[in-house]
């Protein structure tokens, strides 16, 4: 029998790693559009790259990584997802102080790849 104020931290931390991953998912779809929609159409620049928009998705990334990798790496010792959401993170802040471009779009891409992974692995060993 498990005791249900145990386990209701662990199902919420659960759903902020899938919220986190869902929403590194969504930035990538965000950047991968972006290049698509201004390089090859050229539409929706203004809105496609104003910096309140990646300075809100970082913001969103560092909070819910803070929330459960963090609590995670705390609460298991578990120092890989740790690492791979923190440097996802450093990656995803190198490119919002880059230039607009396909090497900032790199940047996020490899940053928001490793926060999801981070988040996966977390989830992982949250229910093992």
């Amino acid at each position: 029998m498990t005791d249900r104020s145990d386990s209701t931290p662990e199902m919420l931390r659960g759903r902020f790693d899938r919220l986190g991953v869902l929403i590194s998912g969504l930035c990538m779809v965000h950047c991968v559009a972006g290049l698509f929609l201004i390089g090859v159409l050229g539409l929706g620049g203004g809105v496609l790259l104003d910096p309140a928009i990646h300075r809100f998705g970082l913001v969103a990334a560092f909070l819910v990584g803070m929330f459960t990798i963090g609590a995670g790496a705390l609460r298991h010792g578990h120092r890989l997802p740790l690492a791979l959401g923190t440097t996802g993170l450093a990656l995803m802040a190198a490119a919002i102080a880059s230039d607009h471009g396909t090497s900032e779009a790199m940047l996020t891409i490899c940053g928001v790849l490793l926060v999801a992974s981070a988040h996966i692995v977390n989830l992982r060993r949250n229910t093992c």
